[in-house]
């Protein structure tokens, strides 16, 4: 039974190894994905990146944390605001509602009195800016 010959700190020791190497396979993706999102960057020193990452992979991710890691800070921040700000206009887009549209709801609202004059002028402000 080969089960029973792997012992309980073999099999610890397994599951860490596995553990390593995903998060290593993780930091090589995060690293290709920064280098592709990097328009400032030549299309050659994106293929050397990807070369030394290929052959001295462990030496080159290290360095390339070292160098670029506040770069791919800001680029991935970068671009999480222009994928929400994608998905926003494409909600107003299906919602056909205008800032328009907005004002007058407001304005009915504050007709009715379910707003005070404030909340109006605060809720317009936020609605332009």
């Amino acid at each position: 039974m080969p089960l029973a010959d792997i012992s309980f700190g073999e099999l610890l020791l397994v599951v860490v190894e596995i553990f390593l190497f995903v998060v290593w396979i993780w930091i090589l993706f995060t690293i290709i994905t920064d280098l592709f999102r990097d328009h400032e960057m030549s299309g050659w020193a994106k293929a050397i990146w990807i070369l030394f990452l290929v052959f001295i992979p462990f030496l080159t991710g290290l360095i390339y944390l070292i160098v670029r890691g506040s770069g791919m800070r800001d680029r991935a921040i970068k671009a999480q605001t222009d994928a929400k700000k994608h998905f926003d206009e494409y909600v107003r887009e299906q919602a056909h509602t205008s800032p328009a549209d907005e004002l007058h709801k407001l304005n009915e609202l504050r007709e009715k009195g379910a707003l005070s004059q404030e909340e109006f002028d605060q809720a317009k402000a936020k609605l332009l800016a």
